[in-house]
């Protein structure tokens, strides 16, 4: 009795296509090349950055140092005018002391009868060496008779009308002013001028 025979089952063939090897080698070539490219155009850049040559570095150098002095000199004049005003305030308090001593002399010389006495000639040497001091350490007075009235430099005891003198002038100066270096160091008391007294107030005067 005859066997019958197996059919013979078809072999499993792999189909390679061989246009899609070609597609993905291209796509590895085309990556390989534009990552040469912008390897190529960073190398590019960096060689277009020259280095800085020697006399761009020295006029830099140059520059900096001009610049730095000029910031020394500043610093070192400001330093001066602070030490300078240090040493001018740092007396402030003894001429303050000194004041009312000046201030006794010139009261005691405006009531000298005999200017040729010499008594009045000491008085008047002490007064003018205490003055030649207080001008050294830059104090200076402040001279009010006859000026507009400032409330900043002056200091007003009183109003009184005057026929002669206008409103808001300094009819006459009870104690000098003085200024030491800038700084108003006292005010200068003084009698302001209120202005021409009134008709009415003339009249009963008169009456009176």
């Amino acid at each position: 009795m005859l066997k019958k025979s197996k059919k013979e089952k078809p072999s499993k063939e792999t189909n390679i296509n061989p246009d899609a090897s070609e597609s993905k080698k291209e796509k590895v070539e085309s990556t390989d090349e534009s990552v040469a490219n912008a390897t190529d155009s960073k190398t590019d850049k960096e060689s277009a950055k020259e280095p800085e040559s020697a006399e761009d570095e020295a006029t830099r150098i140059k520059n900096q140092y001009i610049r730095l002095m000029a910031d020394f000199d500043n610093y070192r004049k400001r330093q001066a005018r602070e030490r300078e005003e240090i040493v001018k305030r740092s007396n402030e308090r003894l001429l303050g002391d000194i004041l009312p001593v000046v201030d006794h002399l010139e009261l005691a010389l405006t009531k000298i009868t005999d200017p040729d006495d010499p008594f009045t000639a000491g008085v008047k040497l002490v007064f003018d060496q205490f003055q030649g001091v207080l001008k050294r350490c830059g104090l200076t007075p402040i001279e009010a008779k006859g000026e507009e009235f400032n409330p900043e430099l002056h200091e007003a005891l009183s109003y009184i009308p005057s026929p002669s003198v206008p409103a808001n002038k300094v009819i006459d100066q009870f104690r000098c002013g003085w200024d030491l270096s800038g700084h108003l160091m006292r005010a200068a008391q003084v009698i302001v001028s209120s202005g021409k007294p009134d008709a009415d107030a003339e009249q009963e005067c008169v009456s009176d």
